[in-house]
Protein backbone atom coordinates (compact mmCIF):
# COMPACT_ATOMS: atom_id res chain seq x y z
CA UNK A 1 0.00 0.00 0.00
CA UNK A 2 1.52 3.49 -1.36
CA UNK A 3 2.08 6.18 0.97
CA UNK A 4 0.81 4.13 3.98
CA UNK A 5 2.34 3.79 7.62
CA UNK A 6 2.70 0.62 9.81
CA UNK A 7 0.31 0.85 12.52
CA UNK A 8 0.68 -2.44 14.03
CA UNK A 9 2.85 -5.42 14.49
CA UNK A 10 1.78 -8.65 16.47
CA UNK A 11 1.32 -12.35 16.32
CA UNK A 12 -1.87 -14.78 16.10
CA UNK A 13 -2.16 -16.99 19.19
CA UNK A 14 -3.94 -19.64 19.80
CA UNK A 15 -7.13 -18.13 22.27
CA UNK A 16 -7.59 -15.64 19.34
CA UNK A 17 -8.74 -18.88 16.71
CA UNK A 18 -12.33 -20.23 16.35
CA UNK A 19 -13.01 -23.66 17.01
CA UNK A 20 -11.72 -24.29 12.84
CA UNK A 21 -8.41 -22.55 13.79
CA UNK A 22 -8.91 -19.55 11.94
CA UNK A 23 -8.18 -16.09 13.56
CA UNK A 24 -11.66 -15.14 14.67
CA UNK A 25 -13.36 -12.03 13.27
CA UNK A 26 -12.94 -10.22 16.45
CA UNK A 27 -9.54 -10.08 16.69
CA UNK A 28 -9.28 -8.77 13.21
CA UNK A 29 -11.59 -6.11 14.24
CA UNK A 30 -9.73 -5.52 17.81
CA UNK A 31 -6.23 -5.46 15.64
CA UNK A 32 -7.54 -2.97 13.28
CA UNK A 33 -9.13 -0.60 16.27
CA UNK A 34 -5.40 -0.26 17.35
CA UNK A 35 -4.31 0.26 14.48
CA UNK A 36 -6.85 3.32 13.74
CA UNK A 37 -5.35 4.84 17.16
CA UNK A 38 -1.64 4.27 15.97
CA UNK A 39 -2.86 6.49 12.94
CA UNK A 40 -4.74 9.05 14.61
CA UNK A 41 -2.27 9.53 17.02
CA UNK A 42 0.41 9.84 14.42
CA UNK A 43 -1.98 12.64 12.35
CA UNK A 44 -1.57 14.18 16.25
CA UNK A 45 -5.16 13.08 17.85
CA UNK A 46 -3.35 11.60 21.19
CA UNK A 47 -4.94 9.92 23.97
CA UNK A 48 -3.32 12.98 26.47
CA UNK A 49 -4.78 15.92 23.72
CA UNK A 50 -8.61 14.08 23.63
CA UNK A 51 -8.40 14.25 27.20
CA UNK A 52 -6.98 17.67 27.80
CA UNK A 53 -9.40 18.82 24.87
CA UNK A 54 -12.17 16.99 25.61
CA UNK A 55 -12.82 15.44 22.25
CA UNK A 56 -12.56 11.75 21.48
CA UNK A 57 -13.48 9.90 17.91
CA UNK A 58 -15.73 7.64 16.99
CA UNK A 59 -16.16 4.92 14.46
CA UNK A 60 -18.98 5.75 12.18
CA UNK A 61 -18.61 3.04 9.54
CA UNK A 62 -16.37 0.28 8.72
CA UNK A 63 -16.49 -2.31 5.96
CA UNK A 64 -13.86 -5.33 6.13
CA UNK A 65 -12.69 -7.58 3.46
CA UNK A 66 -11.39 -11.10 4.33
CA UNK A 67 -8.72 -12.49 2.11
CA UNK A 68 -6.47 -15.04 3.60
CA UNK A 69 -7.18 -17.21 6.80
CA UNK A 70 -4.04 -16.48 9.94
CA UNK A 71 -3.64 -19.07 12.26
CA UNK A 72 -2.06 -19.46 15.33
CA UNK A 73 2.03 -18.19 15.38
CA UNK A 74 1.37 -16.55 12.21
CA UNK A 75 3.34 -12.57 12.52
CA UNK A 76 1.00 -9.44 10.82
CA UNK A 77 1.78 -6.00 10.22
CA UNK A 78 -1.06 -3.92 9.33
CA UNK A 79 0.10 -0.83 7.26
CA UNK A 80 -2.20 2.18 7.22
CA UNK A 81 -2.89 5.68 5.65
CA UNK A 82 -5.94 8.33 5.40
CA UNK A 83 -7.95 7.67 2.08
CA UNK A 84 -10.19 11.38 2.92
CA UNK A 85 -10.79 13.94 5.41
CA UNK A 86 -13.66 16.59 5.68
CA UNK A 87 -14.21 18.87 8.35
CA UNK A 88 -15.19 16.75 11.05
CA UNK A 89 -14.65 12.84 9.47
CA UNK A 90 -11.30 10.85 8.40
CA UNK A 91 -11.50 8.09 6.25
CA UNK A 92 -9.01 5.94 6.54
CA UNK A 93 -7.53 2.38 5.31
CA UNK A 94 -5.52 -0.60 6.89
CA UNK A 95 -4.04 -3.36 5.25
CA UNK A 96 -3.36 -6.75 7.38
CA UNK A 97 -0.35 -8.66 5.69
CA UNK A 98 0.68 -12.06 6.69
CA UNK A 99 4.44 -11.59 7.38
CA UNK A 100 5.41 -14.71 6.42
CA UNK A 101 3.93 -15.00 3.00
CA UNK A 102 3.66 -10.98 2.41
CA UNK A 103 -0.50 -11.95 0.91
CA UNK A 104 -2.79 -9.53 2.14
CA UNK A 105 -5.16 -11.44 4.99
CA UNK A 106 -7.78 -8.57 5.50
CA UNK A 107 -8.34 -4.87 4.20
CA UNK A 108 -11.00 -2.89 5.79
CA UNK A 109 -11.33 1.29 5.50
CA UNK A 110 -13.16 2.86 8.41
CA UNK A 111 -14.95 6.46 8.66
CA UNK A 112 -14.11 8.11 11.72
CA UNK A 113 -15.92 10.94 13.26
CA UNK A 114 -14.24 13.85 15.74
CA UNK A 115 -16.79 14.27 18.70
CA UNK A 116 -16.77 16.47 21.57
CA UNK A 117 -16.74 13.80 23.95
CA UNK A 118 -18.83 15.51 26.69
CA UNK A 119 -22.03 16.82 24.41
CA UNK A 120 -21.40 13.41 22.39
CA UNK A 121 -21.41 15.45 19.55
CA UNK A 122 -19.59 15.74 16.05
CA UNK A 123 -16.94 18.70 16.57
CA UNK A 124 -14.50 19.83 14.18
CA UNK A 125 -11.28 18.20 13.76
CA UNK A 126 -8.16 20.61 15.38
CA UNK A 127 -6.26 22.09 11.85
CA UNK A 128 -3.29 20.80 12.46
CA UNK A 129 -4.52 17.42 12.56
CA UNK A 130 -6.68 17.70 9.88
CA UNK A 131 -4.09 19.41 7.91
CA UNK A 132 -1.33 16.84 8.45
CA UNK A 133 -4.81 14.23 7.49
CA UNK A 134 -5.04 15.84 4.54
CA UNK A 135 -1.28 15.83 3.43
CA UNK A 136 -1.29 12.19 3.96
CA UNK A 137 -3.84 11.92 2.09
CA UNK A 138 -2.27 13.17 -0.68
CA UNK A 139 0.68 11.28 -0.40
CA UNK A 140 2.76 14.16 0.74
CA UNK A 141 3.35 13.69 4.39
CA UNK A 142 5.83 11.13 6.08
CA UNK A 143 3.82 10.62 9.04
CA UNK A 144 6.25 8.27 10.75
CA UNK A 145 9.07 11.19 10.09
CA UNK A 146 6.03 13.52 11.20
CA UNK A 147 5.49 11.94 14.57
CA UNK A 148 8.98 11.40 15.18
CA UNK A 149 10.27 15.35 14.67
CA UNK A 150 6.77 16.33 17.10
CA UNK A 151 7.79 13.56 20.05
CA UNK A 152 11.47 14.70 20.08
CA UNK A 153 10.27 18.02 19.98
CA UNK A 154 7.70 17.93 23.22
CA UNK A 155 11.07 16.12 24.96
CA UNK A 156 13.05 18.38 26.96
CA UNK A 157 16.93 17.99 25.77
CA UNK A 158 18.26 14.78 27.37
CA UNK A 159 21.93 16.45 29.16
CA UNK A 160 24.85 15.40 27.41
CA UNK A 161 23.34 13.63 24.43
Amino acid sequence: MNDSVVTYRGAVYPWQCDHIGHMNVMWYVGKFDEASWQLLAQLGLTRTRCSKEGTGAVALEERTEYRRELHAGDLITIRSKVLEVNEKTVCMKHEMTNDETGEPAAITVIVGLHIDANLRKACPMPSDVRERALLMARGRLNVDAAASADTRAAMPAAAGL
